[in-house]
Formats: C-alpha cells, sequence, structure tokens
C-alpha cells in the first residue's frame, strides 16, 4: 500500500497498539513506525510480557510518544488514565494477542494497561481490531476458539492468522499477519467508518 493513501486515511486518527508478550511483537515495531510515517498520533500500551520482547524505549522512538506499561502510571495528565487514552482513540489494534489476552478480554480480567484501557472503548464508536498470534496448538484449543467466538461476538475485529513457519519451529496456523496487511487492514476498517471489513 502506497504511503500516500496510507497518509490520507490514517494521518491524523489517534491510534492505540496494544502489545501482548509474543515473539511477533518485533513485527509491531514495524507497524508502528508506518503509522507514525503516516502522520497518525500512535500511542503504544504494552503488558509486563511485552517489555521481554521489546522494550518500551524501542516504541517510544518510533512513535514519538510515551507509551504506557502499567495502568497505574500518568505520563501525560491527571485524568484517569484509561479513561483519556480509551476516549480519545479512533481506532485500536491489538498486535499480538496472545491467548492469555485474548481469554481476559473475553473474560473482562483487567489486570494490566491493554486490558483495562479496551475495557473503558466504546467499541460502537471506536474499532478495537484484535490480531491472534500463538502455536498452532495453543490457536486451535477448544477454550481459544470459544473466546475468539465470544470476542467477535462483543463486538471485536478478529484478524485470522496467517499459517506458516513459528518460533517453535513448527509449521502451521498461527502467524501474525505482516505489518503491511495489518496497516492495509486499519486504513480498510477507517474507509468502512469502524466497520469490519467485508467478509
Amino acid at each position: 500500500m502506497q504511503s500516500s493513501e496510507v497518509a490520507s486515511v490514517l494521518g491524523g486518527k489517534r491510534v492505540l497498539v496494544g502489545v501482548s508478550g509474543g515473539i511477533a511483537s518485533y513485527k509491531t515495531c514495524t507497524l508502528v513506525s508506518r503509522l507514525a510515517q503516516a502522520g497518525a498520533e500512535v500511542t503504544v500500551l504494552m503488558t509486563p510480557a511485552a517489555t521481554k520482547f521489546v522494550q518500551p524505549l524501542t516504541f517510544g522512538a518510533l512513535s514519538g510518544r510515551p507509551v504506557y506499561t502499567s495502568q497505574w502510571e500518568q505520563v501525560e495528565a491527571l485524568e484517569v488514565q484509561h479513561i483519556q487514552n480509551a476516549k480519545r482513540a479512533d481506532l485500536c489494534i491489538v498486535a499480538p494477542s496472545t491467548m492469555d489476552l485474548c481469554a481476559k478480554l473475553a473474560t473482562g480480567i483487567c489486570e494490566d494497561v491493554v486490558c483495562t484501557v479496551l475495557a473503558a472503548v466504546d467499541r460502537s464508536a471506536t474499532p478495537v481490531i484484535l490480531s491472534p498470534s500463538m502455536n498452532e496448538v495453543m490457536w486451535h484449543q477448544p477454550s481459544n476458539q470459544r473466546n475468539l467466538k465470544q470476542l467477535r461476538e462483543d463486538g471485536f475485529i478478529v484478524v485470522d492468522p496467517a499459517s506458516g513457519w513459528q518460533a517453535c519451529r513448527a509449521v502451521g496456523v498461527g502467524r501474525m499477519p505482516e505489518p503491511e496487511d495489518l496497516l492495509a487492514l486499519l486504513v480498510e476498517v477507517a474507509r468502512r467508518g469502524g466497520q469490519p471489513p467485508a467478509a
């Protein structure tokens, strides 16, 4: 997708990017960089596990903005942090979204900054995209599939993972799509006024 096309749609948009603890978080660095280059205001939220894979400093440098790693931080204002971030967002994406994070979102558990902020997002007005990434066996677990079904029913836009080589040295379904694919999805969702892509 051409940079000019991305900028024409996402320029000036306030995009929340949640990152959970998966190896695919290295791809999210490219996504954040492309969003920032397009003129989007990018705020990155990281679970504690995500900081084990990519340092907050990296996302801060790429986005040019503060990075949230705890729901207890007040890094920009004295307003309630999760409410402030949720209200300001035009678009949200969690990439990668691990099996653990999907389970928390599906059951309303808010014990990290990503889940706490997303719990305060009005999904009828602000689209929330989840990009699951995990081992193929984990992907097919009945509990995970139940959670994904619930998340879709609750109004989340769930991206099917790609198939290919995984960090566990296996080949199968569970890879997070490439940054360019996620960027194109964000553009399409923004163009459709927050509606998921046509099936």
